[in-house]
């Protein structure tokens, strides 16, 4: 009879344009080579032009949801290299249109992530915000939440 090595699990990590998400980012890092485990970074956006254009571009850069990704990948991409160095190669990248909190629950659940994390924002309040709220809710898994 043969068994199946386990599942060594994913770690995934919430990483926002507007926001400096490098500890985050070195933190998930950390955690999937403790953990043995893959990284996924996700950067969630929105369809609606009006509403998802990131802040320093006109509503109107938007044409298609197509070119809204492909700005949103290199934006992560460039948010991960910038975290990580050489080893952002081995980062999988996941624009995810849609809500923030949804696609990082969607995306954890579909690569059976074991922990999730997350930036903080803010040392000012001792409040999360409301997609950390919604994560610490409804997260498959653990959830870490990175100071600033």
């Amino acid at each position: 009879m043969m068994t199946q090595a386990p599942d060594k699990g994913t770690v995934v990590v919430g990483v926002e344009e507007k926001a400096d998400s490098r500890g985050a980012i070195r933190a998930a890092a950390q955690e999937a080579r403790s953990r043995q485990a893959a990284l996924v970074a996700v950067m969630a956006y929105s369809t609606n032009p009006a509403l998802g254009a990131p802040a320093g571009r006109p509503v109107a850069t938007f044409h298609r949801v197509d070119d809204e990704r492909l700005v949103v990948e290199s934006a992560l991409r460039d948010a991960v290299v910038n975290a990580l160095g050489e080893e952002a190669d081995g980062v999988a990248l996941r624009p995810v249109a849609g809500s923030a909190g949804r696609a990082l629950v969607e995306v954890a659940r579909e690569v059976n992530a074991q922990l999730i994390v997350l930036a903080s924002h803010g040392a000012t309040s001792m409040l999360p915000g409301s997609v950390t709220q919604y994560m610490l809710r409804r997260a498959p898994c653990a959830v870490l939440i990175v100071p600033e």
